[in-house]
């Protein structure tokens, strides 16, 4: 049977939009893994611990969201930076959330790149690198990345487990990266065809692009979003469709 990881981000409590962290709690049913922001770009102790607490007890997997140190712009401006300081810049982060975690019995099992951050890695080998030495170094051995991109490359050269990713609310282009937010298509804001997007992915391996083209694609992981308006009513959407294809929902594993 196939299997498929529903990842979401979560517990970015941020100045810039109201944020309530019981909306991240109510989508917990829905997903097996969930990435927690590190306090750069959003989030805060209290918050970790919370979602920590609650996916342990829910088994879902927890993994820390590092980003560039960018809240006014919520982690979403591209920065330049030697790959000795963000290799810095992500172990601090990454071990703050293992610090909370610590202190409430939970583990981090997984790292995955928030924003600018993720986009620049996604196509840049150097920072991909650094990024991945941190996670490895930082004991863990799961790095959530674009799939077929510099990060899974890195990931896979250091001997990490890369977990290739793929969305169900974002277009495509021929290349097999993502549509960048700024342009008019970026999103797909149909449900319905937001979950014919990840069947494609899940069983046929492959994503329609923009122009029609059909692009070849790994998908270990899909993400979903958890400040869209709709995001629970997704959520149990896309965990019911794929229950009905007898698709298994579970966090990667070896």
């Amino acid at each position: 049977m196939q299997s498929i990881d529903i990842n979401c981000d979560m517990g970015e409590s941020t100045k810039l939009w109201p944020y309530a962290v019981e909306s991240d709690l109510a989508l917990l049913q829905f997903v097996s893994s969930i990435n927690i922001a590190c306090g750069a770009h959003a989030g805060d102790a209290a918050t970790m611990q919370l979602l920590l607490i609650a996916a342990a007890k829910n088994n879902i997997a927890c993994g820390a969201h590092p980003s560039f140190e960018d809240k006014e712009n919520f982690g979403r401006t591209n920065h330049t930076l030697p790959p000795a300081h963000l290799y810095e810049m992500v172990t601090k982060q990454i071990k703050q959330l293992q610090t909370v975690a610590a202190n409430c019995q939970a583990t981090v099992t997984h790292v995955k790149p928030h924003g600018a951050l993720y986009n620049m890695a996604a196509k840049d080998y150097l920072l991909s690198q650094a990024i991945a030495q941190a996670v490895k170094d930082a004991g863990i051995q799961k790095l959530y990345g674009l799939s077929g991109s510099q990060l899974i490359k890195a990931a896979d050269e250091l001997g990490l487990q890369a977990v290739s990713e793929v969305f169900a609310d974002r277009t495509y282009q021929p290349d097999g990266s993502l549509t960048p937010r700024t342009a008019p298509n970026a999103l797909i804001e149909e449900e319905g065809n937001a979950l014919q997007q990840v069947l494609q992915m899940i069983q046929q391996h492959t994503v329609t692009a923009t122009y029609g083209t059909v692009v070849a694609i790994k998908a270990d992981t899909v993400c979903i979003h958890s400040d869209g308006k709709h995001a629970l009513q997704f959520a149990k959407m896309l965990h019911q469709t794929l229950q009905q294809q007898q698709v298994i929902i579970t966090a990667p594993t070896k």
